[in-house]
């Protein structure tokens, strides 16, 4: 039975991450028979992409024992993360914990490379088809790509071609200038992950004295959300997760920031030129780009900015699913509880 609508079942250390739980591990094909496998296809599109799950287990574990005598604050801050990560999916998967603390170690690997499976699988699924979905995206329903892109090559793309070239090039730099368009074409401007594509903005805009302004909320994030999450069909309607989408399949009612990181990376892996998703790959640096994402969105000195991201978000993706996102209507008995519960609140702060 197909239980996912979008895919059928069948050295510089500013450059490369330290090895950690939170990086790729080996491919390996996916099934769908599993429920292990089914959470972690969701679990890796929602929460955090590229894991080694076996390795994340494991550490995870053991850090749980180390927590007793020290706190989690005394760790560095991409251990800090792997562990927000595993206490995320424990939480999320019921009865994992007591599985994983009663089993033997080849238990724990055995649970690690099913959630692994899911994960990879669901990763590869979402290329696979975003390789040709996305380039109904690149020009205004009506107008064509010119000259027409490849569907099934992908040598074309990237700073090859006007267009994509144009969403990928770097915020800051010119595409509209010659010789910065040559430099990138040639690969003599390498572009980090950490230098953020044209395309994340809104209107594809760039504006250096506010680099929050429009960011993370272009037109082709909002479709290849859609296209993952609720349905490709639901591409050009109004926002509603079908019954058969991966949202609505998994209670998804919320736009995370793993979802937003997994999209965003997942667009610009289908708007370049590269063939094979790898996070070896150094031309497009996705691993990077990836944590780039997470690294802001995850910022307690962004909060504010990342609470109204991905408000947005949500109220543009799923906008009828959580009352706690919509505004409540003056005069309404609602909003006359809420006001009188804060002037409670007040007079108590005013006496205290």
């Amino acid at each position: 039975m197909n239980t996912d609508e979008n895919h059928p079942s069948s050295s510089d250390p500013s450059l490369k991450r330290t090895s950690s739980a939170l990086q790729l591990g080996p491919r390996k094909k996916a099934t769908l028979s599993n429920p292990l496998i089914l959470h972690g296809r969701h679990f890796g599109r929602t929460v955090f992409a590229l894991c080694n799950y076996p390795a994340l287990l494991t550490a995870g574990i053991l850090r749980l024992e180390e927590l007793q005598n020290s706190p989690i604050e005394d760790y560095p801050a991409d251990v800090r993360r792997e562990h927000r990560v595993f206490l995320n999916l424990i939480d999320s998967y019921p009865g994992l914990l007591d599985r994983l603390t009663t089993g033997e170690e080849e238990d724990i690997i055995h649970i690690g490379e099913m959630l692994g499976k899911g994960a990879s699988g669901a990763r590869g699924d979402d290329t696979k088809t975003l390789k040709s979905a996305v380039l109904e995206w690149l020009v205004p329903r009506g107008q064509v790509v010119i000259p027409p892109l490849s569907r099934n090559i992908k040598s074309d793309r990237g700073f090859n071609h006007e267009v994509t070239g144009a969403l990928l090039c770097p915020a800051g730099l010119d595409w509209s200038d010659a010789a910065t368009k040559l430099s990138l074409k040639s690969g003599e401007t390498a572009v980090r992950g950490d230098q953020w594509p044209m395309f994340l903005y809104a209107g594809y805009e760039y504006d250096p004295e506010d680099p929050w302004k429009g960011l993370l909320r272009g037109e082709i994030l909002i479709f290849g959300f859609k296209h993952v999450f609720t349905s490709p069909s639901s591409v050009d309607r109004e926002p509603k997760a079908t019954r058969s989408g991966n949202a609505y399949l998994h209670g998804m009612k919320s736009v995370t920031k793993g979802s937003l990181a997994y999209i965003a990376t997942q667009v610009r892996f289908a708007l370049s030129s590269s063939s094979v998703f790898s996070r070896t790959d150094t031309v497009t640096d996705s691993e990077n780009f990836y944590h780039s994402i997470l690294d802001l969105l995850e910022d307690p000195d962004e909060s504010e900015e990342v609470v109204d991201l991905m408000t947005w978000w949500t109220r543009r993706i799923f906008p009828n699913s959580s009352s706690s996102q919509r505004d409540v209507s003056k005069h309404s008995a609602l909003s006359k509880i809420r006001e009188k519960r804060a002037a409670l609140q007040r007079a108590n702060a005013n006496t205290t």
